[in-house]
């Protein structure tokens, strides 16, 4: 990463551009240009935000961007593949450990409910089931007690 750091500020001081125009005409901020040029690929998280960086800076310096990405994509691999096969495989067998310890079966078709009801609120939701049935009972009496008949009068008890 370092060489194609290297590569794009020899070709962006060739032509004699400096890194704030260069932010201003990308829209880039200037301290991303400053460790794509130093190599520092630690700073970035994104590795295709970094790669479509690399490419707007490759095209913006008249160099082959595919070159450049190219490159990039081969120093990945080399960074990558340095990575020991054992380490890999511990870190799978830990992951299926975790995933064994936890015992879930989990369904992307089901919603997973975090947050058990309690007591209380099932007591709550059937007392109020409850009422509900109980207004609905005392209407149809109401209604055939009355007959469908309405009241006209109100009579006052002394």
């Amino acid at each position: 990463m370092i060489e194609i750091g290297s590569t794009l500020k020899s070709a962006r001081e060739k032509i004699g551009v400096s890194l704030e125009e260069v932010s201003q005409d990308l829209n880039i901020k200037e301290l991303i240009l400053e460790n794509i040029e130093d190599g520092n690929i630690g700073c970035f998280k994104d590795i295709f935000v970094l790669k479509e960086y690399l490419q707007n800076y490759a095209k913006y310096l008249g160099l082959d961007p595919d070159k450049i990405i190219n490159n990039f994509n081969e120093y990945l691999f080399e960074y990558t593949s340095k990575i020991p096969v054992e380490d890999i495989e511990k870190e799978i067998q830990n992951e299926m450990k975790n995933k064994e310890e936890t015992n879930e079966i989990v369904s992307p078709y089901t919603k997973i409910s975090n947050k058990p009801r309690s007591k209380k609120v099932k007591f709550i939701i059937i007392i109020g089931i409850i009422f509900i049935i109980l207004i609905i009972f005392w209407s149809i009496k109401q209604i055939i007690i009355n007959n469908g008949q309405s009241t006209t009068s109100i009579a006052y008890v002394n």
